[in-house]
């Protein structure tokens, strides 16, 4: 494996010296394929739009998101900007001269990637659904271009990730390659499934809850056979240059506090006693007054930052924060803008694919 492992920091080293030019490139499509693009904008779009597109981006990226946390504590895959110092693989050699970036150092295991596996799944998602809108709108000939124009574009925009990743000596060339063929696999399983559309608050509460124990129970049951699962935030705060660029939030348990807020504020937001009025319209102004308004308000929502040192308190604030971001857009904007405009328009149902 360290032979694998070496042949990556090559790679990783070749791009930083022949394309350092396009890091502001790489550091932008590292950031944009982040499940928090999904979360605060790509959601409140769809949501308006297409609601059914918007469930099923929030479930693919929530139980994406749960696997790929599960996986990293199966694989204990290592990161390159630790391994290279660790290993001891170059003998009395010095180690690969790796550059280091703010978002360089994060502190779970490497392997699959989260960010090739978000970005392709929700990719995925996105893609389909524009090619199910256009299949019976669009003449034969115009929708097969349109269906290898925007298949391509996936492709190059997942090939841009998995460079950007490598490039900041975050993942190995396989991780980022496993991420994405794990990221396609979600979302294609999810296309086939149905009951998400339309589950209740009861199954939003103990999906959340089973997904949250079984997490927690697994970690616990590493720990009593000896596996200590934080074995990569001590290599990250070694061996990271600047300590300010570890981060609790790249932790994995805030990962999982941030997604199981997802899925509980999706199904809080969608049963919840104003959602009711929230499907009052579906007039194109309404749906784009929503889609401004829900924006703003979570821009100002991701704004607020919380202080690290009491653990408690920030996954607690983790949670509600992430809880808040997809309420805001299923229930309270929607619902809002029913009461200054009472009456816009018809009514828009959810859905099913």
């Amino acid at each position: 494996m360290d032979l694998f492992h070496s042949w990556g920091v090559e790679v990783a080293i070749h791009l930083q010296t022949q394309y350092g030019d396009y890091e502001s490139w790489f550091s932008l499509a590292s950031t944009v394929a982040d499940l928090h693009t999904t979360f605060f904008c790509f959601f409140p779009i769809w949501f308006h739009l297409r609601r059914d597109v918007g469930v099923k981006l929030i479930w693919v990226a929530v139980i994406g998101d749960w696997l790929n946390l599960v996986l990293k504590w199966v694989l204990f895959g290592e990161r390159p900007y630790w391994w290279v110092h660790d290993t001891r693989f170059y003998g009395t050699d010095p180690a690969p001269d790796l550059k280091q970036f703010p978002i360089t150092c994060e502190t779970g295991p490497g392997c699959p990637s989260g960010h090739a596996m978000g970005s392709a799944a929700v990719g995925y998602v996105m893609i389909t659904a524009v090619l199910s809108m256009a299949a019976k709108r669009f003449p034969s000939l115009l929708y097969r271009f349109l269906q290898v124009g925007l298949w391509m574009l996936l492709c190059s925009a997942e090939l841009l990730v998995c460079m950007s990743r490598v490039y900041m000596a975050a993942h190995f060339p396989h991780q980022v390659i496993c991420g994405v063929i794990s990221g396609i696999m979600v979302a294609e399983v999810f296309s086939r499934v149905q009951w998400i559309y339309g589950a209740s608050m009861r199954k939003y509460f103990y999906t959340t809850l089973f997904l949250l124990s079984f997490a927690v129970g697994f970690e616990v049951l590493l720990k009593a056979v000896g596996v200590d699962l934080l074995w990569t935030l001590e290599k990250a705060e070694r061996w990271c240059i600047k300590p300010e660029w570890v981060h609790m939030d790249s932790t994995p348990f805030a990962s999982l506090l941030r997604n199981m807020g997802t899925l509980f504020g999706l199904g809080l937001g969608l049963h919840s006693a104003l959602s009711s009025e929230s499907e009052k319209s579906s007039s194109t102004s309404f749906r784009l007054g929503c889609i401004t308004i829900s924006l703003i308000l979570l821009q100002t929502l991701d704004s607020l930052t919380f202080s690290s040192r009491n653990q408690a308190l920030f996954y607690l604030f983790s949670f509600s924060k992430s809880a808040a971001a997809l309420f805001i857009p299923t229930a309270l904007v929607p619902n809002g803008l029913s009461w200054i405009f009472p009456g816009c328009c018809g009514v828009a149902k959810l859905k099913s694919k």
